[in-house]
Formats: structure tokens, C-alpha cells, sequence
């Protein structure tokens, strides 16, 4: 390595907003399914966070926007008092011990069942399904559903519930709000041309499938400040039946309408390894650096070295890692001082559905007694 252990661009401050992080490793949303039935965090997930806060950027696991958002089980939603208020407690640990917290918001669209809506479908940009897609439901795994298109009169309260639910977060004492648009969820499915044949204001061009996210953004902008706001994008990745034709087009176009918001960031999925299916080659952080003038955060099998070469080299201002920091609640200090990673452990124990500090909080930091 050129530069001694914690003294490259990756561990110095960067300006998100109108907050200065203290170094320019975020921790990614992960989905743990700890909230349990009622979606609301505890303790527990309080101390997960917290545990974590020398990170530059928390940003917490996809939460629900509103019950119709729901679609996978015990995971957290901001759409009730009672969830605004169990997330204090979240913030309130992870400001005590110096961290930085943005919420993300989420709506998981077709990914859904009717298990979770009363038999309801679950509705998406068109009427299309996601082929071969099991669905773990409240009443066990089933085959996933050809979802329900939204009418053009039902896309303001969409954009009503993300709006509602990103005043909840900043009341909940969130330092701002990540708009989840990646990996296949409702605002990817507008995104994309393979799951959105709409013939209305939100289908066809690249500009009338954006439209759904730019309002989603615009109202929040209004509501909470553009500088709260964040968004991510998941250009190169196939999850969810995602990968159309046109997607360098459609992610171009995406990023450079987000620049002009002024957002606090861009969060960028660019892993290539995801792209490797895609109809076209995968775009890279540069390819977002050449339309998108704010600060952008890359994201994707990153490690310590290339996450700072990224940042190194301009291509980022930020990485985002996911799974290390399961294992690693200490790994932006552990990276800084060369100390050593632990190893990953085995996913059975990210995913379990029980409220217990298995898995979750009890991983020690390297300079544990």
C-alpha cells in the first residue's frame, strides 16, 4: 500500500449535506429482520446501530413506507406514531456515541405477496411478474404473483407515504433519508423498461419512467430539505427481474435529473461482478462522476483497498460496505489502524427472525477486553 495504515482520502472528512462525516465509509442498509411482527426497532437494534456509529454514514436497513410497502417479514416500517417513536431510541444511541443515521425508505412493490395485504395483490408499474420468484410470506414460502398495475390516480399517494414517512424519520431524529430506487423494489420497477410497459405519464420514455421518482424526491426536498435526502440506484444489478435493454440510458438520464436537487448523495450500486448479465457493459462509478457533479457514494464487493483507491482516484466520494460490518461493528477503525477483519459468518445467522443478540450484537469490537 503507497500510504501508510489511515492516512488516505478514504479516512478523511467529507461534507454530506450540511453534516461533516467524520471519515468516507458508510455502513449500507442491510435487511435483518429483528423488528419482529409489530415492525418496530427495540433496544436491540438500538444497539446494533450504535454499536457501528464510527462509521462516517450509518444508513439503517430498508424500512416500509406504509402496510401496502411491506414484503418480507419482521422487517421495520416509519408509518405509524408508535414505529416514529420506537426509532428514537435508534438515533438517540447512535448520535450518543458520535455516528451519523439516514433511514431508507422503501416500498418493495411486485417483490411483495398478498400473504402480507390481506389478499391483496401487491401492485407494481405494470402487470408483470418476476419469473421463478419463492416469496417467504407470513404463512411460509410461496410461489411470488402477477402484481397489480397502480392507477395513475394512486401514484400521488405513493408519493404522499414516502413524503409522510421521511418527516416521521427526521422526527424520529434521522440526520436524513435514503430513497430506496435499487435492486428491484416499486421505484426500480418504474425505472426500468422490462417492468414497466405503462402507457400513461409514468411509462414509455426514460423521462416519464423517472417521473415517479422525481416527484417522490421534489416532495421530500420540499418537506425535509434536499440536503436530507438521498437516493440509490442499482444500475448493474439483475435482482428482482431487473436488466433492461436500455439501462445506461435510463441510469444516465436518472442521475443527471437527481444532480440537479442538490441531495445530500448518490448512492451507487456499480458492483461489475452484478453487471455481468447485464445487456450492455456495466456501468461504472465514472460513468456516473461524468453527469452527477454531488457527492457520490459507490457500492458493491468493495474492500479496504479498493474502496480506497475509489476514493483515491476521485472515481467516489464515498463506499458504502455491506456484510464486513455484520461481523466487523468497529470495521472503519479497524481498516484506519490496519488492524485485522473477522472473517464473515454463515448467513443462516443475517436473516433469523428472532428478536435475540445472536448474529446481531454480538460480534466485539478488536480492542474488546
Amino acid at each position: 500500500m503507497p500510504e501508510a495504515a489511515g492516512t488516505e482520502p478514504l479516512f478523511t472528512p467529507v461534507a454530506v449535506g450540511d453534516l461533516t462525516l467524520a471519515n468516507r465509509i458508510a455502513m449500507a442498509p442491510m435487511t435483518r429482520h429483528r423488528a419482529g411482527p409489530d415492525r418496530m426497532p427495540d433496544a436491540l437494534i438500538a444497539e446494533y446501530y450504535a454499536q457501528r456509529a464510527r462509521a462516517g454514514l450509518i444508513i439503517s436497513e430498508a424500512t416500509t413506507i406504509s402496510p401496502q410497502a411491506n414484503g418480507y417479514v419482521n422487517t421495520p416500517g416509519i408509518y405509524t406514531d408508535e414505529q416514529c417513536a420506537g426509532w428514537r431510541p435508534v438515533t438517540d444511541a447512535v448520535h450518543a456515541r458520535g455516528g451519523v443515521i439516514f433511514l431508507q425508505l422503501w416500498h418493495t412493490g411486485r417483490v411483495s405477496h398478498s400473504d402480507f395485504h390481506g389478499g391483496a395483490l401487491p401492485v407494481s408499474a405494470s402487470a408483470i411478474p418476476i419469473e421463478g420468484r419463492q416469496v417467504r410470506t407470513p404463512r411460509g414460502k410461496k410461489p411470488g404473483e402477477t402484481p397489480r398495475a397502480l392507477e395513475t390516480k394512486e401514484l400521488p399517494g405513493i408519493v404522499s407515504d414516502y413524503v409522510r414517512a421521511g418527516v416521521r424519520a427526521i422526527e424520529a431524529g434521522f440526520d436524513g433519508v435514503e430513497v430506496h430506487g435499487a435492486n428491484g423494489y416499486l421505484i426500480d420497477q418504474f425505472l426500468q423498461s422490462n417492468s414497466n410497459h405503462r402507457t400513461d405519464d409514468y411509462g414509455g420514455s426514460v423521462a416519464n419512467r423517472f417521473r415517479l421518482l422525481r416527484e417522490i424526491v421534489a416532495g421530500l426536498a420540499a418537506a425535509v430539505g434536499p440536503r436530507r435526502v438521498a437516493v440509490k440506484l442499482s444500475p448493474n444489478n439483475p435482482s428482482g427481474g431487473m436488466g433492461s435493454p436500455d439501462f445506461r440510458e435510463t441510469f444516465t438520464y436518472a442521475a443527471r435529473e437527481l444532480d440537479a436537487f442538490g441531495l445530500a448523495y448518490l448512492h451507487v450500486v456499480d458492483g461489475e461482478e452484478l453487471g455481468k448479465d447485464t445487456p450492455g457493459p456495466p456501468m461504472t462509478l465514472e460513468d456516473f462522476r461524468a453527469v452527477y457533479s454531488g457527492v457520490l457514494m459507490g457500492n458493491g464487493e468493495y474492500d479496504r483497498e479498493t474502496a480506497s483507491a475509489a476514493v483515491a482516484r476521485g472515481a467516489a466520494d464515498m463506499i458504502a460496505i455491506g456484510r464486513p460490518f455484520i461481523t466487523n461493528p468497529d470495521l472503519a477503525e479497524r481498516w484506519k489502524n490496519g488492524w485485522p477483519q473477522a472473517p464473515l459468518s454463515e448467513p443462516a445467522s443475517w436473516y433469523t427472525l428472532e428478536q435475540t443478540p445472536a448474529g446481531l450484537t454480538d460480534y466485539p469490537p478488536w480492542n474488546a477486553d
